[in-house]
């Protein structure tokens, strides 16, 4: 279901599908890992499998060309739009996960504060799964697909987004129990 949903979206950009699609394995194998550290974790393994891989699936949308992505949108609302893909294919969970994993998760006082080009409200990772994906996905960037984002640089960019922004992600690595190993 997950790869024919990439498909179906992606298929007529090769480039930003590979992209997203290797990102994508990167942040579901470290969600797993994760999950495995934590048996005593009630989380759905299937859900986490299927919601890490479709996490991105707005970003066609958005312009970013360095990624291949040729869309009229802001690169900030690929998770809303993601999240608006979802729930028309009858995914309303995963729906869910697109739309809470951006950044250490957005408040709706940063959209007000930033002018954020996203409707108002607030997306904060709230499940265990919702979290977990949230925090894996920070580690991969899909500007470079394959190297992986040291913590202590993931939170110096946190820092663009405020205080708040730094808060959380210190509250996600220390729940997620993973030690920094740059």
């Amino acid at each position: 279901m997950v790869y024919e949903l990439i498909d179906k979206y992606y298929n007529d950009n090769p480039a930003l599908k590979e992209i997203l699609v290797r990102h994508s394995e990167q942040v579901r194998e470290r969600a797993l890992k994760i999950v495995d550290m934590h048996p005593e974790w009630d989380v759905d393994r299937q859900f986490i499998k299927e919601a890490a891989m479709l996490h991105d699936i707005g970003i066609y949308l958005c312009e970013a060309p360095k990624i291949h992505c040729n869309g009229t949108h802001k690169y900030i609302e690929h998770g809303y739009l993601g999240a608006e893909i979802l729930r028309r294919e009858g995914l309303p969970k995963h729906a869910l996960v697109a739309e809470r994993h951006t950044g250490s998760g957005i408040t709706m006082d940063q959209v007000l504060r930033e002018d954020l080009p996203i409707p108002l409200a607030d997306y904060l990772p709230i499940t265990m799964e919702e979290k977990i994906i949230c925090y894996a996905d920070k580690f991969y960037s899909k500007g470079h697909v394959g190297e992986e984002v040291a913590n202590s640089k993931i939170r110096e960019n946190m820092w663009k987004y405020g205080h708040d922004a730094v808060v959380r992600w210190d509250a996600l690595v220390e729940l997620m129990g993973e030690a920094d190993r740059h």
